[in-house]
């Protein structure tokens, strides 16, 4: 599996859709995680197709063998530089996936939202500023800012446990201040408790953010 994304998965709503929600998953996962989100928040947007992709690379930190991990970038090596590396390498992978969502649909730039967890946050924080036209905004749970903001300024929503341990709340407070330092709106909460995972109150959040943007 090479610089492609080759499994996706979805949930289409009954009409024609007008938006486009891609969710983006975390280190080891895979599309079939974060499309079960899809169900909750489709309640309010019956208008628009979910879909959540396999990220492009077999997972480097699972067992021989074992089936359905994938990663966008590699943590072996957790120097920001290499990260930052890591996603620059898979950005140009996660721009051709939205545009061929885009033209799938017929769906305009304003009206795609990209939801990440995790890794799926740092690719979509990345990406969504630097893509070549303007989306309609970022959903971002227990992420990170990779790198400087790019320069399409769109509404962010971040959510993060403030007992997470795997991406800590300090990562939160950068990309808060980066962000609006650099013009964006950003809304969102922490939630005191909560590790790494996404509980009720940030469903609801995310579900307001989306309903806002493409509702």
């Amino acid at each position: 599996m090479n610089n492609k994304i080759h499994n996706i998965y979805e949930h289409a709503p009954a009409k024609v859709p007008t938006s486009l929600v891609i969710l983006l998953h975390g280190l080891g996962s895979n599309g079939k995680d974060l499309i079960s989100l899809a169900p909750i928040w489709a309640k309010d947007l019956d208008e628009t197709v979910f879909v959540s992709p396999d990220a492009p690379f077999k997972c480097d930190m699972t067992p021989e063998g074992y089936e359905g991990s994938y990663q966008w970038f590699s943590l072996q090596d957790r120097d920001p530089h290499m990260i930052l590396q890591g996603v620059m390498k898979a950005q140009p992978i996660l721009d051709s996936f939205i545009t061929e969502q885009m033209e799938k649909y017929n769906i305009p730039s304003e009206k795609v939202v990209l939801v990440g967890f995790s890794q799926g946050t740092m690719m979509s924080l990345y990406t969504a500023p630097r893509f070549p036209q303007q989306l309609g905004g970022v959903l971002g749970y227990s992420g990170a800012l990779c790198g400087e903001p790019g320069i399409r300024k769109m509404p962010i929503c971040l959510v993060h446990g403030e007992a997470d341990d795997v991406v800590p709340l300090a990562a939160y407070n950068h990309a808060r201040g980066k962000l609006i330092g650099k013009g964006f709106k950003v809304t969102g909460h922490t939630t005191a408790g909560l590790t790494h995972s996404i509980d009720q109150a940030g469903l609801d959040a995310g579900g307001k953010f989306l309903k806002e943007i493409l509702g």
